[in-house]
């Protein structure tokens, strides 16, 4: 058997260096007559950065144009029910060859792909009633200036769901900024993922490990209770991008008195909630600020506990300041936005809040003058049912906070505000549309 194997292996060798040789010499003889193109950059979609429309959509956080923003982190999501549409404005008449469709976890299992000159009357390019999800490419031939896909058949109980849907083809005018989004919307993030937990809190009980209750960690690997700037500035992160060694805690999740750590952990950097001139004078959030949101001593689910829980997939149970229950097969969600209007002076504060505020009617109060992104910190637990099992290490629901000490580089902050924030563009964790 060893000696045959050997033998196969020697054919397949001398086979292949056969082909190849063979390949070579087609090769120089063609470079005689035909130039070899160079490498280009890849391919830019019709689609991107299009004006697109929906028949409808889970929640404010998942609209049409997200599926045509050229950023895999953001999706399309329908309501639950068939069939639903998404449609895309090519600008002008196209001729179309290829749809890419990613599918998120929802999926469309029958669908249809159209396109039309002027929006009423369509043409059927590709039709299926066995769709597998995932990633798919659809090889059509087509026309028109309108590009729709017509899902009729879901393969979950949810709506259907695009991280993208992609046009390609030729003959339409160029898409804006070279492709990038025209979805007038300020924003970059990190993914920073859970790296441990630890009774420590070094802006709250500062220099006394186990002070506090327990928290859950991420971004920055080394934060405990002795974390100032500096330790942080030499230590590794699990953000991507890694460059952002901040550190971001809240209190553990616990269900049925076990810990639960996200597997959705983004951290958003957002121009919303003010003016846009108000956007426009946006400043970087300064090295070594801390910032903590939320109750961690409330009461009951009133002003001061500003975090939200949902359900992610199941936008019809809606939003609360406490617990929700979330049906089998979708996760609990955690939303929670920090302040954006600093006094323009101190890196802290005693309580560590009044440093910081939120804006009133669009603009930051004349105590705070200085705009700043607004961090919005999203958490996705893997869990779902009765809401009476779950539990904070600070307590109720409604004690939701969070915590975080900025230990981005100076240049790098400076670059995303004036790149992403300022011109109210949305971009990606590398900072770029």
């Amino acid at each position: 058997m060893a000696r045959t194997s050997i033998l196969s292996r020697s054919r397949r060798h001398r086979l292949r260096l056969a082909v190849l040789m063979s390949a070579v010499a087609a090769l120089v003889g063609a470079s005689l007559t035909v130039a070899i193109p160079q490498a280009g950059a890849a391919e830019t979609p019709l689609s991107q950065g299009r004006p697109a429309t929906a028949s409808s959509a889970e929640n404010a956080g998942t609209p049409a144009s997200a599926a045509v923003d050229g950023n895999g982190g953001t999706r399309w999501s329908s309501a639950f029910s068939d069939p639903q549409w998404l449609q895309v404005d090519l600008g002008s008449p196209a001729t179309i060859n290829r749809v890419v469709l990613d599918w998120e976890g929802a999926y469309a299992t029958a669908f249809t792909v159209q396109t039309s000159a002027d929006g009423a009357a369509w043409t059927t390019i590709h039709t299926t009633t066995a769709g597998p999800g995932g990633d798919q490419t659809l090889n059509v031939s087509g026309a028109g200036r309108y590009v729709r896909l017509t899902t009729t058949g879901r393969a979950t109980q949810y709506g259907v769901s695009l991280w993208e849907f992609q046009v390609y083809g030729t003959g339409a005018t160029p898409p804006p900024n070279g492709g990038g989004p025209v979805v007038r919307v300020a924003e970059f993030l990190a993914e920073c993922p859970f790296t441990h937990r630890l009774p420590d809190d070094p802006i709250i009980f500062p220099g006394l490990p186990g002070g506090s209750h327990m928290h859950s960690f991420f971004g920055n690997t080394s934060t405990d209770a002795h974390s100032d700037l500096t330790s942080l500035l030499n230590a590794d992160s699990t953000c991507s991008p890694r460059i952002d060694l901040s550190s971001y805690w809240v209190p553990t999740l616990y269900n049925d008195n076990v810990p639960v750590e996200p597997t959705g952990t983004t951290f958003y950097y957002l121009g919303e909630g003010v003016r846009d001139d108000v956007i426009a004078r946006t400043q970087p959030l300064p090295l070594g600020l801390r910032i903590v949101a939320g109750n961690a001593k409330a009461t009951q689910p009133d002003d001061t506990s500003n975090a939200r829980w949902s359900c992610l997939h199941a936008g019809h149970v809606g939003s609360s300041k406490n617990f929700v229950t979330c049906p089998a097969g979708t996760m609990l969600e955690s939303y929670l936005d920090f302040p954006q209007c600093w006094n323009g002076r101190d890196l802290d504060s005693a309580d560590h809040k009044s440093h910081m505020a939120y804006p009133v009617a669009g603009t930051c109060p004349a105590s705070h003058p200085v705009p700043v992104p607004k961090l919005r910190q999203v958490l996705r637990y893997p869990v779902n049912g009765d809401p009476a099992r779950f539990w904070l290490a600070s307590g109720p629901g409604f004690t939701m906070h969070g915590d975080f000490f900025n230990a981005w580089p100076e240049a790098e902050m400076e670059r995303r505000v004036r790149d992403c924030i300022r011109p109210i563009i949305k971009c990606g964790a590398d900072g770029h549309p």
